[in-house]
């Protein structure tokens, strides 16, 4: 925790903005109220700065490795779609057109038609070997062992994970996978993992590779990507699905 005191340049700069809004709201709150719609009082005040942007901005990774996702679920349409533990926005909206089972190492208290959420641990699937036919694990396994999420602290606990999706995964089956991905492989501890491709295709050397999206470190979508462009990154998004024989 930073103790540092505020500088005088930056302590006149906060008084100096507050001074502004107050003045500008002293001239129209009475316009606000619409006639008594509304009641518009200084101290029900909730200051927002800095969306006044040209454009609207977003988390790239998050944005598009669920739509990816997304999308080739709404094609291939599986019975059953297990997620383990990736963003609770992808499976809440997924769930409205394929039934989902969600699991997390911390369970979420959620109800919604279509999805069931339930308590599950990466290191140990509650699931028989090859017995899911479409799965997914995204923006999850960078994190197993670096106990940022109160796991215990593991250095080989995202390849002990990724063996768990593969022994689970039953033949003809789906897997989608997501880590950041970059021409470097480094830890931020204690966030993440940052992993380059030919790591992961060592990894899943013995799955098939059928698409491979990503997100650069600029933000854009690449639908069909290489390992020549995720070498290019420093911070990427890499979305890979892989089959099972």
């Amino acid at each position: 925790m930073s103790n540092q005191i505020p500088s005088l340049g930056a302590v006149v700069r906060k008084i100096s903005n507050y001074l502004k809004i107050k003045q500008k709201f002293d001239a129209i709150h009475t316009k606000l109220t619409d006639n008594g719609r509304f009641s518009c009082n200084w101290s029900d005040r909730l200051l927002i700065f800095g969306e006044d942007t040209a454009t609207t901005s977003f988390d790239t990774h998050y944005v598009y490795h669920t739509s990816w996702a997304a999308r080739i679920l709404a094609q291939s349409q599986p019975n059953l779609h297990i997620d383990i533990s990736s963003d609770l926005r992808f499976v809440t909206l997924v769930s409205a057109f394929v039934p989902i089972d969600f699991y997390d190492y911390r369970p979420v208290d959620m109800a919604l038609s279509g999805l069931s959420s339930k308590q599950g641990d990466l290191m140990s699937l509650p699931f028989s070997d090859s017995s899911v036919s479409s799965i997914s694990c995204m923006h999850v396994i960078e994190h197993i062992g670096l106990e940022r999420y109160g796991d215990p602290l593991d250095p080989r606990g995202d390849i002990k994970a990724i063996n768990e999706l593969k022994r689970v995964l039953k033949p003809g089956g789906q897997l989608f996978f997501v880590v950041p991905v970059g021409g470097s492989a480094r830890i931020q501890y204690n966030a993440h993992r940052i992993y380059t491709f030919d790591m992961i295709s060592s990894l899943f050397a013995d799955l098939i590779l059928d698409k491979f999206a990503l997100v650069t470190d600029d933000g854009k979508y690449i639908e069909h990507s290489s390992k020549s462009q995720a070498d290019l990154q420093k911070y990427g998004c890499g979305c890979w699905l892989f089959k099972k024989e």
